[in-house]
Parts: C-alpha cells; sequence; structure tokens
C-alpha cells in the first residue's frame, strides 16, 4: 500500500509553473518524489526548472488560452508519465483595466477569463480520462482573494477568480461520485512576478494594515497548502475554498 503522507511516484501537471507559485509548486511535488509536467508559455523556464530534477520533471510548451494545444500536451504528458494522477491550475495573468477603456477592457476581459477560467474547464476534462484510472485523483485550482472580494479596476480578474471558486464547486459534485477531490486556494499577497511592480515600501504598508500576520507571503507556502489537498490522506476533502492570505479575509481593522 502507498503512503498516504507522500506523492512519490504521482503524475501531476502544473501550470503556469514557470515562475511564482507555480514553479514553487513544480519544485515542491519534484522534491517530494512526483513525476512533474512543468507547463507554461516560458519554455525555456520549464526547461531550467525541469532540469533540476532530471527524469522527475519534464518540460512543455502550453498556452492554456489554446484549446487545442491544452487537448495536445495533457495527452502527451499521458503518454509520457504513463498516466496523470494530480491537476494543478494555476496559470494566470494580471487583468487590471478601466470600464471606460473600450475595446481594451473587452481584450483584457476575454483573455483573463479564457487563461484564468476556461482553461481551468479545459485541463479537466482533458486529463479526465487519466485522473479516472487514478487510486487518489486530485485537482487544485489557484484562485484568489480577489475572487472573495474585489480591488478597484480589476473587474475582469476578479470575475474571473470568482468562476473559478464556482467552477471548483461544481466540479467536486459532478466528479465526487468517482472518488476525484477538487479543491480551490485563494492566495493572498504573495511575492510573485504579478506583485513585482509594487514597491516593498508599498508592499509593506498594505500587508501592515490588511493582514494578521502583517507581510506579504511566499509562493512556497501557497505551494505547501496546494501539496497538503493533494496526498492521497485529503481523500475526503473536496469542493473546499481555502485562503492562504495571511488572515487578510479574517481582519476587519
Amino acid at each position: 500500500m502507498s503512503d498516504p503522507r507522500s506523492i512519490a511516484g504521482r503524475v501531476a501537471i502544473v501550470t503556469g509553473a514557470a515562475s511564482g507559485m507555480g514553479a514553487a509548486t513544480a519544485r515542491l511535488f519534484a522534491a517530494a518524489g512526483a513525476q512533474v509536467a512543468v507547463t507554461d508559455l516560458d519554455y525555456a523556464a520549464c526547461q531550467e526548472l525541469a532540469r533540476e530534477y532530471g527524469a522527475a520533471a519534464r518540460p512543455y510548451a502550453l498556452d492554456v488560452a489554446d484549446e487545442e494545444a491544452i487537448a495536445r500536451v495533457v495527452a502527451q504528458v499521458a503518454e509520457d508519465f504513463g498516466g496523470i494522477d494530480i491537476l494543478v491550475n494555476n496559470a494566470g495573468v494580471s487583468s487590471f483595466a478601466s470600464l471606460d477603456s473600450g475595446a481594451a477592457y473587452e481584450e483584457v476581459w476575454h483573455r483573463a477569463l479564457a487563461v484564468m477560467l476556461s482553461a481551468h474547464q479545459r485541463m479537466v476534462r482533458a486529463a479526465l480520462p487519466w485522473l479516472r484510472r487514478s487510486d487518489a485523483a486530485r485537482i487544485v485550482n489557484i484562485a484568489s482573494t480577489e475572487g472573495l472580494g474585489a480591488t478597484p479596476g480589476d473587474t475582469p480578474y476578479v470575475a474571473a477568480k470568482s468562476g473559478v471558486i464556482g467552477l471548483t464547486r461544481g466540479l467536486a459534485v459532478d466528479l465526487g461520485k468517482e472518488g476525484i477531490t477538487v479543491n480551490c486556494i485563494c492566495p493572498g499577497p504573495i511575492r510573485t512576478a504579478m506583485t513585482d511592480a509594487v514597491p516593498d515600501e508599498h508592499k509593506a504598508t498594505f500587508a501592515h494594515r490588511r493582514t494578521a500576520l502583517r507581510r506579504y507571503g511566499e509562493p512556497e507556502e501557497v505551494a505547501h497548502m496546494t501539496l497538503s489537498l493533494v496526498l492521497p490522506a485529503a481523500s475526503y476533502i473536496t469542493g473546499a475554498v481555502i485562503p492562504v492570505d495571511g488572515g487578510l479575509t479574517a481582519r476587519n481593522a
């Protein structure tokens, strides 16, 4: 019997794995003994990360907004590794846009939903034939605390991440009878490429005012929650929406 606290030998796909939370998750999974498909638009970065773990990780170029590419890459991963046990939908894009920006807003809106919502369900549907063969199939969708609240000027991102939360719950109900768990993580303020443009002093001020821990989080702190949810032992957790936000959603003042 396999260790319920280990993902050693499991096959995992991580989208948006070239940097930030995706890279931290791919590294953590590979270090834990999983076989990891490192996918991202930035293929060179995927190659570099995969080289750290040799045969345990392989890079794949993937634009998750491309439905045909999703089908092709997921099938290739299954062929290369002999199956799929874990899917982490992490890919994302920054999506600030003014409601008054006309065509520019429409472009941002469609890109946000394509990358951060439609792609999630397409990845799940593409991976299902192999997930159904796993004895511990796990899906984790990365949403955001922006799916639990809202920041001005961020409606495309807020809509996409709110949709991820709803999608997670719907998938959990649909797939529960097959023993496939589907959960959602809502990161708060995390140090990633998306927040690099925010000056450190502004980060410190925001974190002090808004989070209970009074600091920004690190990508690895989100990755560890993801790892907890994909363990075989996490078999009775599904449809959960878990903030990893330093207490941002808990704090009123």
